[in-house]
């Protein structure tokens, strides 16, 4: 069994930080690329940063010069630092990651978090 389990959101002023983690565990034997999507009240839920386990990164040109991602491999833990908030950042945030488990180390599965909510108040 695996669970991804996030952390950190809240609400905060626009303009201001908040930092989230998630955190991977269970019978993982290994992790590929890891991420952050979001999902704002009746819209899709959208790509917000990727990482791979060598550290190369993708953003939403959206984020961009405000979040960076980055992730620890030893822990398993991926994060999310986002400063500059807008009110338009508002919006669920779930983490993603591409794994192998010990009981299959050949097929690579995909597994998302519970989310955490992340409000902006302007």
């Amino acid at each position: 069994q695996v669970q991804l389990v996030e952390s950190g959101g809240g609400l905060v002023q626009a303009g201001g930080s908040l930092r989230l983690s998630c955190a991977a565990s269970g019978s993982i034997f290994s992790i590929n690329a890891m991420g952050w999507y979001r999902q704002a009240p009746g819209k899709q839920r959208e790509l917000v940063a990727t990482i791979t386990s060598v550290g190369s990164t993708n953003y939403a040109d959206s984020v961009k010069g405000r979040f960076t991602i980055s992730r620890d491999n030893s822990k398993n833990t991926v994060y999310l630092e986002m400063n500059s908030l807008k009110p338009e950042d508002t919006a669920v945030y779930y983490c993603n990651a591409d794994l192998k488990t010990r009981a299959n180390r050949w097929a690579l599965n995909n597994y998302w978090g519970q989310g955490t909510q992340v409000t902006v108040s302007s």
